[in-house]
């Protein structure tokens, strides 16, 4: 009896991680490039048993365990809609490709939320995204916009140019992939970070940069929804499951006396 309650709580316990995901999903469907997430579920296997009928081992022959559990968060990195906005420091990328972003002390994130603006500062006015991280060029330098520049473009190649005083400078923005992008640790606000499983970063020769858009969420809405049922439908047998196993705890405790 005491297993079939532990069944079903974890069944109430990762169906409400489920949930949770699902509703994040759905808030961030009209956030710039937002990347959809998924849950993936295995069977809680963690006690080793004995069947006497094979040779035995130190480990066991048999795996026992109770319920489920979360296996994974898999995220989807295929490519949102794109949605004009005609604002020049705007930028999308098609394909596979981040922007390259880092603070004042060094650290570098990749993006694909390519929503930048001008800081102006005392070194000089550079480009930033939404939570003031630099936007670095192929070199790994903050991209830096010249005194008196009046018009700034972004070629298909990633080469920014700007105009100053009838004199033209350009510069050639970071964009990069990873031979596992699924192995980036996510890190908040759309930024991902480099690790061990993503590999090192390598140049993304075969994205394109579309100047004055951005990339939306590639949340599918009735994916979701449907998601949604699904988990409701589970999380209410997992509820019937845990009560009809409490009201047969609670026969067998009555039959005692």
């Amino acid at each position: 009896m005491y297993e079939a309650m532990m069944i079903a709580a974890s069944g109430l316990k990762n169906q409400q991680y489920r949930l949770d995901t699902i509703a994040n999903n759905v808030a961030n469907v009209n956030s710039s490039a937002y990347k959809s997430v998924r849950l993936d579920f295995k069977d809680a296997l963690y006690t080793a048993g004995i069947v006497p009928a094979k040779p035995r081992s130190p480990d066991g022959n048999q795996q026992k365990g109770h319920g489920v559990m979360v296996a994974g968060v898999s995220k989807d990195f295929s490519v949102g809609n794109m949605q004009r906005t005609d604002r020049p420091l705007d930028a999308a990328i098609e394909g596979e490709g981040f922007f390259e972003l880092g603070d004042r002390d060094g650290s570098i994130v990749y993006t694909r939320n390519g929503v930048f603006s001008l800081s102006v500062e005392e070194g000089g006015d550079f480009l930033v995204n939404g939570d003031g991280l630099y936007l670095l060029d192929a070199g790994g330098n903050r991209i830096s916009v010249p005194y008196g520049t009046d018009t700034i473009s972004i070629n298909t190649d990633g080469t920014i140019s700007f105009s100053a005083f009838e004199e033209e400078t350009t510069v050639k923005i970071g964009v990069y992939t990873f031979r596992n992008i699924t192995g980036l640790l996510s890190v908040g606000d759309g930024d991902y970070a480099e690790s061990a499983a993503s590999g090192e970063k390598l140049p993304a020769d075969g994205a394109t940069v579309r100047s004055g858009m951005i990339e939306g969420s590639n949340v599918n809405l009735a994916e979701e929804m449907t998601r949604l049922i699904r988990t409701q439908r589970t999380f209410q047998l997992s509820s019937r499951a845990l009560t009809t196993a409490d009201e047969m705890e609670g026969i067998a405790n009555n039959m005692r006396r």
